[in-house]
């Protein structure tokens, strides 16, 4: 598969996954900087620059969907692991090894702080942060990220 390829299917990917999340309407209620006491495990907005980088925040971010309660989420979190496999390919065509991140520990205040709420402040404020960063992955996959 053309490297092109893949990375253009990276960002098409990227942007679906932007429309779902505008999709839930109720995202648009919280900033992105927001600050939810027990939720700082979830990656703020800050430059992302590498693949291991990028792999790294969206392995956090898939890990604290699939806990929500909420459905909404679940077609985003299994479209952050397709992201993730094409980011590995990305990575692999530069002769890069991404750490595996798929046993990532889970926060412990996880499980205390997400509530069984069907809009929950949890998933706003995630899916909120996430569309942040899958924004400035957008952006850094046209520079050419390095390793």
């Amino acid at each position: 598969v053309p490297i092109q390829k893949v990375q253009d299917d990276t960002k098409t990917l990227i942007k679906t996954i932007v429309t779902r999340i505008n999709d839930i309407s109720h995202t648009q209620s919280v900033s992105a900087k927001q600050r939810v006491t027990g939720l700082d495990f979830i990656p703020g907005l800050h430059p992302i620059l590498s693949l291991s980088k990028m792999d790294q925040t969206l392995a956090v971010y898939q890990q604290v969907l699939t806990s929500l309660p909420s459905q909404n989420v679940l077609q985003i979190a299994d479209d952050l692991e397709n992201l993730r496999d094409l980011l590995h390919l990305l990575a692999f065509s530069k002769s890069c090894s991404l750490p595996q991140t798929s046993g990532l520990q889970k926060p412990e205040s996880l499980d205390g702080v997400l509530e069984a709420s069907l809009y929950s402040t949890e998933e706003v404020v995630a899916l909120s942060r996430l569309q942040g960063s899958l924004q400035d992955i957008l952006q850094q996959l046209d520079v050419s990220p390095e390793c």
